[in-house]
């Protein structure tokens, strides 16, 4: 979409048959106008997409500098290390910085930048994966445009940009290459039979650390038939759930046990089956997996999850609730099973056993975006950065067991 510009107060009046100062009164609401007069003012500026000049208003008002942060919860520790940076960066510059929260909800964050616009405020970032539809992308085109052309900026903060050429600075982390290190540091320790837990097509973040994932497996000469995808989503909840079924599934044998995919019990399903919204991916197209079907039970020898040895956590919370999922049934980290994560939040080094993770710079991704932002506003549309990530060795990983290096049984 092009910029036009900012309408101007004059085009409402004149769409609207009125003078500019009942679009005022209309608009400041301090006035009494006719309902009728209000009804047509407002309707004009609907569809002109009006907002009301912010930095005017400031003039008048002592406005102050802000930063807008829109997360998708400030209960993870992930987007709490960035919204702490984002603040940080901000006092530091003098501004201030407003919270909001989506729960993961595109039209929510939407609605948040939508209201920051209209607030006047000079930066609005959007932080982590969001999953994104046709619908989404032509919105945020058209929010990065009308910041832009109000001399504010939209920052993608984690996640890429919907269109290369949408006016919006873009600061992320290499989800890739991080996916494609940890899922490397598992082969290298002789796992091959490794299940991705947290999967959510179509959400930015995970979709690369997927492909991470995979890319890692192919590079070990492991076909695409070897990669496992849980589409379960994030949060210890998530994990937990989702590495229950598989256990009950038969995924893992115990100690002693020759547990077989023709023994599974209702759980996990996989390649095109699904319970409580989980569903397992076997193949290395995403169209393959259909999620929420409801044929608990149906695995076969030929689709269901081999006996992995190792699990890739989509984020350490994830990896939380299958720690305490894998202990729940008697197993053990990291002698039975491997498991990694992603983020390296402060608690992971306090999970039982220490997890092994990929640590993302959290903190310093909310102050890059609002120093990049401000440092150079003229050249900061449109731009892009990339931090890098690395992995953090702890005790949940090691070689699978005698005779389970690809997925055969735990000997008797």
């Amino acid at each position: 979409m092009t910029s036009k510009g900012r309408v101007t107060i004059r085009e409402v009046a004149e769409r609207a048959g009125v003078s500019m100062a009942t679009v005022s009164r209309v608009l400041s609401g301090n006035h009494p106008v006719p309902a009728s007069t209000r009804a047509r003012v407002l309707r004009a500026a609907r569809d002109l997409d009006y907002v009301a000049n912010a930095h005017a208003r400031a003039l008048v008002g002592g406005g102050r500098k802000m930063v807008a942060v829109v997360l998708r919860q400030v209960t993870s520790p992930f987007y709490a290390q960035v919204a702490e940076g984002v603040e940080a960066e901000a006092a530091a510059r003098g501004w201030l910085c407003l919270v909001g929260t989506t729960g993961g909800d595109p039209g929510r964050e939407l609605e948040f930048v939508q209201l920051m616009r209209e607030e006047g405020a000079r930066l609005v970032i959007l932080v982590g994966g969001v999953v994104e539809d046709d619908a989404y992308r032509e919105r945020v085109a058209h929010y990065a445009q009308a910041l832009a052309s109000a001399g504010a900026r939209l920052v993608l903060c984690g996640r890429p940009a919907p269109d290369p050429d949408i006016p919006a600075l873009v600061v992320e982390f290499d989800n890739e290459a991080g996916a494609r290190a940890i899922t490397g540091h598992l082969l290298s320790a002789g796992h091959r039979r490794i299940v991705f837990l947290g999967g959510l097509p179509g959400n930015t973040a995970l979709d690369a650390r997927v492909a991470g994932y995979r890319a890692a497996l192919a590079e070990h000469g492991l076909g695409p038939e070897a990669a496992h995808v849980v589409d379960c989503g994030l949060g210890r909840a998530a994990g937990h759930r989702a590495m229950t079924e598989l256990l009950k599934a038969g995924g893992v044998p115990g100690p002693g046990d020759t547990a077989t995919p023709e023994t599974a019990t209702s759980g996990t399903a996989t390649s095109g089956t699904a319970t409580s919204g989980t569903a397992t991916r076997d193949t290395a197209t995403r169209d393959t997996a259909t999620r929420d079907a409801a044929n608990p039970g149906t695995a076969t020898p030929d689709t269901a999850p081999a006996r992995f040895t190792a699990v890739f956590a989509g984020d350490d919370m994830v990896a939380a609730g299958a720690l305490r999922a894998i202990a729940d049934a008697g197993l053990r980290v990291p002698q039975d099973i491997s498991v990694v994560g992603y983020n390296d939040i402060p608690l992971a080094e306090d999970f039982n056993p220490p997890l092994t993770t990929v640590r993302t710079p959290a903190e310093e991704l909310g102050r890059a975006a609002v120093r990049i932002a401000l440092r150079d506003p003229e050249h900061a549309a449109g731009a892009h950065h990339l931090l890098g990530t690395h992995i953090v060795v702890r005790d949940s990983v090691q070689p699978p067991p005698p005779g389970r290096e690809d997925g055969g049984s735990t000997p008797v």
